[in-house]
């Protein structure tokens, strides 16, 4: 068998975390600069990415090719009615050509070019469900799939909202449905909800709502948007 100095694991066991231990508690063994690009050749070119292929050295100094789909980034909106006794999170329902099925979502979308993330997140919940608020925080920040892809997400609550009328791009077909969180929480864990942005907003939501933080965090937005104005 294979002996491997237990110095140079990023993971180990130990008794303290009856399991693994996160590579953060090693610092010392997290290469800190960034790979470098030897070359790169952009083989596709499309409205909402690109994908290239590029030659690197990584960290470690190790030579390698990956094949990387760029993307400008998207913007994740988790709306909450807090007016009810329950929170309760509005959630949206479209067909999704690559899952072959019609999904319940977190209103979302890209960003415009150099749009600013909490402006695309205004534009996306106005044009996806016809909602508007002024209070607004940060919840999340995330990489989808960062093996391949370096599109982020920026997930913010928004509470406090007014209804109106939706606009949809033409070829957007959505119905919109407010859930009391603990039912939506349900559909992230039972597999009813299939979408992994809106099952990381969702389960942050039940978390700060558990440990009695979403009321600090509501009123937080409210003091944001007042100073705004």
């Amino acid at each position: 068998m294979l002996s491997v100095p237990r110095s140079s694991c990023i993971f180990s066991r130990t008794p303290e975390f009856d399991g693994v231990v996160p590579p953060a508690l090693y610092p010392a063994q997290m290469p800190k600069k960034a790979a470098r690009i030897v070359s790169t050749r952009t083989v596709y070119k499309g409205p909402l990415f690109r994908v290239a292929i590029e030659e690197i050295i990584d960290p470690q100094g190790n030579k390698g090719r990956r094949d990387i789909v760029h993307h400008g980034g998207s913007v994740v909106i988790l709306p909450v009615e807090t007016s009810k006794k329950e929170p309760h999170v509005l959630l949206v329902r479209q067909f999704r050509h690559a899952a072959q099925q019609y999904l319940w979502e977190l209103p979302a979308g890209g960003l415009d070019g150099k749009e600013a993330p909490l402006v695309g997140a205004k534009r996306e919940l106005l044009e996806e469900t016809g909602y508007t608020s002024e209070n607004w925080s940060k919840a999340l920040f995330f990489y989808v799939s960062p093996g391949f892809l370096d599109e982020s997400m920026t997930i913010y609550l928004a509470h406090g909202m007014t209804r109106g009328k939706a606009q949809p791009e033409e070829d957007e077909f959505i119905t919109k449905r407010l859930f009391p969180l603990t039912q939506a929480a349900e559909m992230a864990v039972s597999g009813k909800i299939l979408d992994a942005k809106t099952i990381a907003g969702i389960l942050w939501l039940e978390s700060q709502y558990r440990r009695g933080k979403l009321r600090a965090l509501v009123s937080s937005g409210k003091r944001s948007a007042t100073k705004s104005k």
